[in-house]
């Protein structure tokens, strides 16, 4: 598989797992599912592999470690992320997780963005995944707290990054504003960027896209299926869109997407993962799977051929902004 590299010389594969299934995102996944889909992805070319604290309340950090502890270390990148520490709930057994994850809420997500609360917060997912470094550390999700993201957090990873403790430093979120902005006022490396450029959807090409690549800082796209809306080569009537269910005008979009995909002979998922990387400032396709028969789904769709005449297509009718 081929890998792109952030300037900071750490390679990434043009295909990423990303490991928030096997935090048991929704319901849940066996150790042994979770194993098999690592070896997988191990065995298809895919040396990139991300995930965070957040994810399973731990859970995901854990299996993913183990599954990677017998690798050689330095033939693999890895990515967690930080703003969210872990600390004893206190509730009554039995209770599970409220945000999304099949796991028993013995632990609770706490915000802190201080110096101290991101250095705490690398110490304590070294502990989990029970490897020896962090290859990229993203802040996760600040959206609610820009000033101290700005002021201490960014910051903080930067430092950790000048001691050694990381390779590679920025944020992950689902916007393209505030990213946009830490790349304009921060040394950061790279951006994860959850469904603001995909096939559906282009936002970042009016602010985060064209000062990265002025700056020469790396985009991670995900969630480029759009929350499953992209996923199948066509989307069904209750598909979901931004973790909700897709308005009927979104749906019908990806329909016409799907149409012109059908007249070249590919499909929606295949395009899917194939247009961010035409940007070049998208090193990674970071692809959400929970088992083995997923990633070598996901490695078939990013190997299809996809002729330039689709893309032509795409922008002619008006479907897409090419770059």
């Amino acid at each position: 598989m081929l890998s792109r590299s952030l300037r900071s010389s750490v390679p990434l594969t043009e295909v990423g797992m990303g490991a928030a299934q096997l935090g048991n995102l929704f319901h849940e996944t066996t150790d042994e599912d979770a194993s098999a889909a690592v070896d997988a992805a191990w065995d298809a070319g895919i040396r990139y592999f991300d995930t965070a604290p957040h994810y399973g309340l731990g859970l995901s950090e854990r299996r993913l470690g183990a599954a990677l502890a017998a690798r050689p270390r330095d033939e693999f990148v890895l990515s967690t992320k930080v703003g969210r520490l872990l600390v004893p709930s206190g509730y009554p057994e039995g209770v599970m997780d409220d945000e999304g994850f099949a796991v028993p809420a013995t632990l609770r997500r706490e915000w802190d963005l201080s110096r101290d609360g991101i250095r705490r917060s690398i110490a304590e997912s070294l502990e989990r995944l029970g490897l020896d470094r962090i290859d990229i550390a993203y802040l996760h999700d600040p959206d609610e707290f820009g000033e101290q993201a700005h002021a201490e957090a960014i910051p903080a990873l930067i430092e950790l990054r000048d001691e050694g403790v990381v390779r590679a430093v920025g944020a992950g979120m689902n916007q393209s504003a505030m990213p946009a902005e830490f790349v304009r006022r921060h040394d950061v490396d790279v951006i994860m960027l959850a469904g603001r450029y995909t096939l559906l959807e282009q936002g970042a090409l009016d602010d985060l896209l064209p000062l990265a690549e002025e700056r020469g800082v790396g985009i991670v796209a995900a969630a480029v299926y759009n929350s499953g809306l992209l996923a199948q080569p066509r989307p069904p009537a209750d598909a979901s869109y931004n973790y909700a269910q897709a308005p009927a005008e979104v749906i019908s979009r990806a329909n016409a997407l799907a149409d012109v995909c059908e007249e070249f002979g590919i499909t929606l998922p295949e395009a899917a993962i194939a247009y961010p990387l035409r940007h070049p400032a998208v090193v990674s396709v970071v692809v959400g799977v929970r088992t083995a028969a997923q990633v070598t789904e996901t490695v078939r769709r990013y190997g299809a051929s996809i002729p330039d005449e689709f893309w032509t297509a795409l922008r002619e009718r008006g479907l897409v902004r090419d770059v």
